[in-house]
């Protein structure tokens, strides 16, 4: 297990030579786990960050415009979600960070809770379907994890307010909300490697992780994972009206969900949907803790 806190927590402040990232661990202002905080702080420090991404970033985004264009002439032409999960995972396993592959297992773990939160407080939401992702290990990506994850998202939303419609159900305060979905405390991850060959940061492995995305799925798939990414306020506004407190959402930063936005710009807002998922979770465990 990661415990990357003690490292922020332990640091002495150089007045002439602050730390940008002592600084925004020291900060409380927004809901966050101590330790997930810590650990994307300490890989955004990492040097893959400050003298590899920038040029990654063009080349990437390049290379989705590139793509773009064949997927607009071949559609369909390739569809290998199997062999994409396979590339994701060895690129996991044995080049990104182990701060990286933490943040990105919490990440499906944490949706999981947060969609099960909403259900759990809707009342007459029993028979919406779940498939709750709940990845222990890097090998967990195997079983088409990211794809799982969109359309879980997707069906989710679409399910609750089907059931809204023709049951006439509602999301609305709860004045004593149910959090037995959501955990406290550390996920009991499997032990991440932590070779020398382990030196990308988040950003930058999700940068080069988003052509090999696109590349593996058909257009129509990465288009709906693209634009999935903007339904953080949706799912936001779900969570923080049932516990009646909207103005927790200014933490919560891919909006505008009925604008589609291009999708080379797909990895900097998949790292914001990963920050606005920590930051709704903390919230809701912060509510969990008060009413225990």
């Amino acid at each position: 297990m990661l415990h990357k806190s003690e490292y922020f927590e332990n640091l002495e402040n150089n007045p002439k030579d602050p730390s940008h990232w002592h600084a925004l661990f020291l900060d409380k202002s927004i809901p966050f786990s101590a330790d997930a905080k810590a650990a994307f702080l300490y890989d955004s420090g990492r040097k893959s960050r400050q003298y590899l991404l920038p040029f990654v970033r063009v080349i990437a985004r390049f290379f989705i415009v590139l793509m773009q264009l064949f997927k607009a002439i071949s559609p369909n032409l390739i569809n290998a979600p199997r062999t994409l999960h396979r590339s994701l995972y060895m690129g996991m396993k044995y080049l990104v960070s182990p701060e990286a592959n933490f943040l990105i297992l919490r990440h499906f773990y944490l949706g999981s809770e947060i969609l099960k939160f909403i259900k759990d407080n809707v009342k007459g939401s029993e028979e919406i379907p779940m498939n709750p992702l709940k990845p222990l290990s890097v090998n967990n990506v195997n079983d088409n994890l990211f794809l799982d994850h969109d359309l879980n998202l997707y069906n989710f939303i679409i399910n609750l307010n089907g059931a809204i419609a023709g049951k006439g159900l509602k999301v609305e305060k709860v004045d004593r909300p149910n959090f037995a979905a959501i955990t406290i405390g550390e996920i009991p991850f499997e032990t991440f490697r932590d070779k020398w060959s382990n030196f990308l940061d988040l950003s930058t492995a999700i940068e080069i992780f988003t052509p090999v995305y696109q590349f593996f799925l058909t257009d129509n798939d990465f288009w709906r994972a693209s634009n999935s990414l903007q339904l953080d306020e949706v799912i936001g506004i779900y969570a923080t009206t049932i516990m009646d407190c909207p103005e927790k959402l200014v933490g919560l930063n891919n909006k505008h969900p009925m604008i589609p936005l291009p999708t080379y710009g797909a990895a900097f807002r998949l790292t914001l949907h990963g920050l606005s998922t920590e930051v709704l979770h903390a919230l809701l465990v912060e509510a969990k803790k008060k009413n225990v």
